[in-house]
């Protein structure tokens, strides 16, 4: 089944979260069971498996310190992405073995990765363990964005080319944006919301 569902639910959002252990330690590691849930308040879920039964890195270090950060993930940053990807050991730092740069974050313990273009900066809202992985979701306190990804003070998806994650070892890169307006139809005509 997961091989079947990663096949057919693309192009997924990637989030690469970095987080912190108690003791200090860093860790970054991208997850594509990731999706905005609501705007007020701001949340995004994150669904994290164990691993050999056991919490991975990400998991607990959020646990032990109540935050996250998400960092978007960009066409320059894909292969760095994809080398922190390894079932690394515990003691391992992803920053340093990619050559990533940890940042500060101003209202969480967890840093950023300075070369993502957005980063959200998230207070764990709850856990919800959900068979065998732990669905995770986190409020969103801090937001950071590049302004080389903005148009007039928006995130400009066509400079931002966010990387989506497909099945096996596939990826997709947005290049190409189609608009299509939706339709505006009043209580009148019978359309809702």
């Amino acid at each position: 089944m997961y091989r079947f569902m990663i096949g057919v639910i693309v192009p997924r959002p990637i989030a690469f979260v970095s987080t912190v252990g108690s003791g200090g330690a860093f860790n970054v590691a991208p997850f594509s069971y990731f999706n905005a849930i609501t705007s007020r308040p701001p949340l995004v879920g994150i669904s994290i498996n164990r691993r050999l039964g056991e919490p991975k890195d990400t998991l607990r270090n959020i646990q032990e310190t109540g935050d996250f950060v998400v960092n978007a993930v960009n066409e320059p940053l894909l292969e760095r992405v994809v080398q922190a990807s390894g079932e690394w050991a515990k003691d391992v730092d992803e920053f340093q073995l990619t050559g990533l740069t940890p940042v500060a974050s101003d209202l969480v313990k967890s840093p950023r990765v300075a070369e993502s273009p957005v980063s959200l900066e998230c207070r764990l809202h709850r856990i919800v363990e959900l068979g065998d992985t732990f669905f995770t979701v986190g409020e969103i306190v801090r937001a950071h964005v590049a302004d080389e990804v903005l148009t007039d003070g928006r995130v400009d998806v066509a400079k931002l080319k966010p990387v989506g994650r497909l099945g096996g070892d596939g990826y997709s890169i947005v290049r190409e944006v189609a608009h299509h307006a939706r339709p505006r139809v009043g209580p009148a005509s019978g359309g809702g919301a």
